[in-house]
C-alpha cells in the first residue's frame, strides 16, 4: 500500500496546541462507503484505501505511515456561553496533505475513541449521525457550498450508549482547516499572545498566503474571514440550510461547513425554523443565521485585536471598520444569489422587496422552500397557465398570482429569455436535496437492520442534484404528515 503523503504542518505548532493521541481500535470493522472521486481528486487514488488496509485505517485500528494523530485544543463560545476548554472529544486529527490542486487539506477521524478533551464522553460515534453527516456534508458539496467532505464512513461492530444502545460508526472527514474561532479563543482566555499570532501566522501560511502581501496581514486575514464567512451563510440560507449548532467552535476560519450535527434542510418555510433538538430559544434558527455570523466574528475580533494594531484603541476601531463589512457583504451576497434563484438578471432597486414578498407568501401558506424555487425555474413568462404545480404547494394560490404577476412583470422589463432564464435558474435551484425524512428512513434501516440500500440509493441521487432523474421523483417531494422529522440531534 502506497503511503498518504502526509505532510503534518499542524503538529509542527507543538504540544500547546494540541495532545498526541492514538485512536482506540474497534472489535470488527466494516467499511460502509468510499468516496473514490475525493480520493482521487486529493492524489491519493494509488494509496489503495479501499481495500481492507484502507478499513483499517478509518476505524482507527491501524496509524498509517507519516501520520501524526492529535487531538485539537480549541474552546467556544456555546450557545452564547464561553467554555474555555473544549478540544476534539471524539475526532483525530491524523495530518494535512496536499491535493492534486496543490490545496492542503486535513485527515480527520470523528468517533476514533476518547482524547483528552473528552470530558467524560466515550469519544465514539453512533452509527445514524456518521451516515448524516456523509449524506449531507456531499450533498452540500454536490450544491456547490463550501464544506468538509466525507472520505469514508465505516461500521465499528460495536454497539455505543446513548439513550439506548446503538451501532457505532466513524467517518474520516476533509477539510481545508478544522481550525476553528474557538482555536483563537482557547489561546486568547489564556493570555497567550504568541500562540494567537502563531496561530494566525499558521492560517495564512496555509489558507490565506495572499495576505502576507497586505500592509497588516492579520487585519487582512480577518477581512478574508468575514467575507468568507458571509459568502457561506448566504448560500445556506439560499438553500434552506440550518446548521443548528452555530457554536464558535463550530466555526471554521476557512470559510467551510463543519460539524455536522443536528443540521437539517427546511421542507415547508418558515423563517424561524429549528431542527435542532438541543436549540430550545431557537439562537440558531434559520432566520438568526447571519446574524450568528456576525456575533462570532466578533468574537475572533477580540481574539486579534493585540494584532490589529500596537494602540489597543486603534485595533479596536480596525476591528470594528471590518465587521462593518459583514453585513453589506452578506446582504450583496444573499440577493445576488437570491436574483439567480428568482431568475433576475440586471439589478433593481425594487428586487430585495418582490424576494422577500415570495417568501412572506411561502411561509404564510408553509409552502415547500426547495419545490417553489425548482417550479419557479421551469416556468414561462407569458403562459401563467402552466403554474399548476407551484400554485398546488400553497394553501392560498392568490397571494402567489398577484406576486407572479409582478414577477413577470419585472423579467419583461430586462427582455428575459425563457430558455437562457431557465437554464440559470436550474443550475442553482436543486431538484434534490437530503431531505430529513429521507435520511432518518436511510438511518432508520441502517442501524436497525443492518440495511444500507436506502443510505446508498440516497447518496446516489444526491450526486447529482440538479436534474430529475428517471423513476426518483419520490426524492422531490416533501414528507407526508406521518414522515415528518420534527427533530434533528447531534449524536454525542
Amino acid at each position: 500500500m502506497k503511503p498518504i503523503p502526509f505532510q503534518n504542518t499542524y503538529a509542527n505548532l507543538g504540544t500547546d496546541f494540541f495532545t498526541r493521541t492514538r485512536p482506540s481500535p474497534v472489535a470488527n470493522p466494516a467499511l460502509v462507503i468510499f468516496n473514490h472521486g475525493l480520493s482521487e481528486a486529493l492524489g491519493l487514488s494509488e494509496t489503495r484505501l479501499s481495500s481492507a488496509e484502507g478499513t483499517a485505517i478509518f476505524a482507527g485500528n491501524r496509524v498509517p505511515e507519516g501520520a501524526e494523530p492529535l487531538a485539537m485544543a480549541y474552546a467556544g463560545h456555546q450557545f452564547g456561553n464561553f467554555v474555555p476548554q473544549l478540544g476534539d472529544g471524539r475526532a483525530l486529527l491524523l495530518g494535512q496533505i496536499a491535493g492534486a490542486d496543490g490545496i492542503h487539506h486535513d485527515l480527520h477521524l470523528k468517533g476514533s475513541g476518547r482524547t483528552a478533551f473528552s470530558r467524560g464522553g466515550d469519544g465514539r460515534a453512533a452509527l445514524g449521525p456518521v451516515l448524516r453527516e456523509y449524506l449531507v456534508s456531499e450533498a452540500m458539496a454536490k450544491l456547490g457550498v463550501p464544506t468538509t467532505r466525507a472520505l469514508a464512513a465505516v461500521t465499528t461492530g460495536e454497539r455505543v450508549a446513548r439513550q439506548e444502545f446503538l451501532p457505532g460508526g466513524v467517518i474520516t472527514r476533509v477539510a481545508r482547516s478544522f481550525v476553528r474561532v474557538g482555536t483563537f479563543e482557547y489561546f486568547a482566555w489564556r493570555g497567550d499572545q504568541a500562540a494567537v499570532t502563531k496561530l494566525a501566522d499558521y492560517v495564512i501560511e496555509q489558507h490565506y498566503p495572499a495576505c502576507r502581501e497586505a500592509s497588516n496581514s492579520y487585519l487582512a486575514l480577518f477581512e478574508a474571514i468575514i467575507q468568507g464567512q458571509a459568502a457561506l451563510i448566504a448560500q445556506w440560507m439560499q438553500l434552506g440550510f440550518i446548521h443548528g449548532v452555530m457554536n464558535t467552535d463550530n466555526m471554521s476560519i476557512a470559510g467551510e461547513t463543519i460539524d455536522y450535527g443536528p443540521c437539517a434542510f427546511m421542507d415547508h418555510y418558515a423563517h424561524d425554523q429549528v431542527y435542532s433538538s438541543i436549540d430550545r430559544h431557537g439562537r440558531y434558527a434559520y432566520n438568526n443565521q447571519p446574524s450568528v455570523g456576525l456575533w462570532n466574528l466578533t468574537r475572533l475580533a477580540e481574539t486579534l485585536l493585540p494584532l490589529l494594531a500596537d494602540d489597543h484603541e486603534a485595533a479596536i476601531e480596525a476591528a470594528q471598520t471590518a465587521l462593518q463589512t459583514y453585513p453589506v457583504l452578506y446582504e450583496r451576497y444573499w440577493l445576488d444569489g437570491m436574483r439567480v434563484k428568482t431568475g433576475l438578471q440586471t439589478r433593481d432597486a425594487h428586487d430585495k422587496a418582490l424576494i422577500e414578498e415570495l417568501l412572506e407568501i411561502m411561509a404564510a401558506n408553509r409552502a415547500d422552500f426547495t419545490l417553489v424555487f425548482y417550479y419557479l425555474s421551469t416556468l414561462h413568462i407569458d403562459s401563467p397557465g402552466q403554474d399548476g404545480y407551484l400554485r398546488a404547494l400553497f394553501n392560498d394560490p392568490q397571494p402567489y398570482d398577484q406576486w407572479s404577476r409582478q414577477w413577470r412583470d419585472r423579467l419583461r422589463q430586462e427582455g428575459s429569455n425563457d430558455a437562457t432564464r431557465q437554464q440559470r435558474m436550474q443550475a442553482v435551484n436543486p431538484v434534490y436535496i437530503p431531505r430529513n425524512h429521507r435520511i432518518e428512513a436511510a438511518i432508520r434501516a441502517a442501524e436497525d437492520q443492518n440495511d444500507f440500500s436506502l443510505f446508498h440509493e440516497l447518496h446516489a441521487v444526491l450526486q447529482n442534484p440538479w436534474q430529475r432523474q428517471p423513476g426518483k421523483d419520490a426524492y422531490l417531494l416533501p414528507p407526508e404528515p406521518h414522515e415528518v422529522v420534527q427533530q434533528t440531534f447531534c449524536g454525542t
